[in-house]
């Protein structure tokens, strides 16, 4: 149970009934800090749709965070999600193994960037090493713009599970499709 309101555009300013557009979980309670929603949604949106990394890409690091930080609601909105961008369900399934080190069939540069964002989320930087080799890859605008999409998603994460966020009913067919292992490594 959610740890402060789900909001309802009644609840709300007019000014703010906007942020209600996307009328999920997560922003109903972000709504209870109506700048705060304003900004956070900014940097979502300027992630989902004026980022110039490959859509597949961003979507397997956000997920990538999502899995490492056994977060149910990011995991769950985010396989639908990636599945509007590119993501197969052989690559969750090949992101799952990628991530508990068993073999799988992603390509080399998808296992680049899954590596640099475990990087980010489980030791707070990428390492040198592999920002080089992303750089050299993707460019370095789209190196730039993969550490802030899986910066930004290990905070999303933080955020979800200090408010509790619940993972409405339509997205539980994903969690149940693509499980989280039940415990943190």
């Amino acid at each position: 149970m959610a740890r402060v309101p789900y909001l309802t555009p009644d609840d709300l300013k007019p000014e703010d009934r906007d942020l209600l557009a996307r009328p999920i979980a997560l922003a109903r309670a972000l709504a209870n800090a109506p700048g705060a929603a304003r900004a956070f949604h900014g940097v979502g949106h300027w992630i989902r749709y004026d980022s110039g990394l490959d859509p597949r890409l961003r979507e397997l690091a956000i997920l990538q965070v999502g899995y490492l930080a056994r977060s149910p609601y990011e995991w769950s909105h985010h396989v639908k999600i990636g599945f509007d961008f590119g993501v197969s369900e052989a690559d969750v399934r090949a992101l799952m193994a990628e991530s508990e080190g068993r073999p799988n069939d992603l390509e080399p540069l998808a296992r680049l960037v899954l590596r640099g964002a475990r990087e980010i989320a489980d030791e707070g930087g990428m390492r040198a090493e592999t920002f080089s080799a992303i750089e050299a890859a993707i460019g370095r605008q789209n190196t730039v713009e993969l550490v802030i999409v899986a910066a930004f998603y290990a905070a999303v994460v933080r955020v979800l599970a200090s408010l509790a966020i619940d993972v409405e009913p339509e997205y539980q067919p994903y969690l149940d499709k693509f499980p989280l292992p039940s415990a943190a490594p």
